[in-house]
C-alpha cells in the first residue's frame, strides 16, 4: 500500500517508515500538520496514520481538511492521549481507526493491513492487496509474486522493490528515489547497490518471459510498464 504518515517526533516517524518499507510498502513522510495536509490532499494514498498533537495545525485540522476534500485514504489516528473523548472526535470526524501510543509496530502493522482489507472508497474491482501489471500479479498481503502464473522466487527487498514499481507503474524513478525508498538511505554516486538490485530483480521477473516489463531509462532511471498494451 501506498501510505501516508504525519509525525513529528522524528525517532519514531523513522523507526515506523523502516518497518512499513520493509513490509512492502511505499511511505512519504511528513514532519508537521502543514506539510501533513498538502501531502494528504494532493497525493494519492491508500492509508494515512495521522499524529495528532502536531506543529501548525493538529491532526483533527488535518482530518478534515482530507475529508472536506473528499479524500478517499482510509486514516488511523495516532495520540499519545488516551481520553475517550479525543477517540470519539476523531471517529466522528471521519478517521477509520484509533492507536494509542507508545503501540507495538506488529498492531499498527495490523491495524494498516485491516484497513487495506476493507478498501479504498474508490477502490478499483481488483481483490484487496493484488496489483497487476500485463501477467504480472503481486499479492501483498501473502508476499507473492507471479508472472504467467509462475511464482517469482524473491528475496524480501527484492519484492519491496517491485512492490514500489508497481505502484508507480508508468513513472521513471530515479536511483535516488528507489534508494530512499526500499533501503531507507541517501543515495551515493559511488555504490552501485541500486544497479545490482535491479539486474537480480530483472533475472527473475523479465529473463524468462519474451514480454519485458522492467525497462531502463538512460540517465534518468527505471520504470515499470507494459509497452505492448
Amino acid at each position: 500500500m501506498r501510505i501516508l504518515l504525519i509525525e513529528d517526533t522524528p525517532r519514531l516517524a523513522d523507526y515506523v517508515a523502516r518497518g512499513l518499507r520493509e513490509n512492502g510498502h511505499v511511505v512519504d513522510v511528513a514532519g508537521d500538520g502543514i506539510d501533513g495536509r498538502h501531502l494528504a490532499l494532493e497525493g494519492e494514498y491508500d492509508v494515512v496514520l495521522l499524529d495528532v498533537m502536531l506543529p501548525g495545525i493538529d491532526g483533527f485540522d488535518v482530518l478534515e481538511a482530507m475529508r472536506r476534500a473528499d479524500r478517499p485514504a482510509a486514516v488511523l489516528m495516532l495520540t499519545a492521549r488516551d481520553a475517550v473523548e479525543d477517540r470519539v472526535r476523531g471517529l466522528r470526524g471521519g478517521a477509520d481507526d484509533y492507536l494509542v501510543k507508545p503501540f507495538a509496530f506488529s498492531e499498527l502493522l495490523a491495524r494498516i493491513e485491516a484497513l487495506g482489507r476493507r478498501g479504498r472508497r474508490d477502490a478499483d474491482p481488483a481483490p484487496i492487496g493484488v496489483l497487476r501489471l500485463a501477467d504480472l500479479e503481486l499479492d501483498l498481503l501473502r508476499r507473492r509474486a507471479t508472472r504467467a502464473g509462475q511464482r517469482l522466487e524473491l528475496t524480501a527487498k527484492e519484492f519491496t522493490l517491485l512492490t514500489l514499481l508497481l505502484r508507480r507503474r508508468g513513472e521513471v524513478l530515479s536511483r535516488t528515489v528507489l534508494a530512499e525508498q526500499v533501503w531507507d538511505m541517501h543515495f551515493d554516486s559511488d555504490t552501485n547497490l541500486v544497479e545490482v538490485a535491479i539486474r537480480r530483480l530483472r533475472a527473475k521477473l523479465d529473463d524468462p518471459f519474451d514480454h519485458k516489463l522492467l525497462h531502463t531509462v538512460r540517465g534518468m532511471g527505471y520504470v515499470l510498464e507494459d509497452r505492448q498494451a
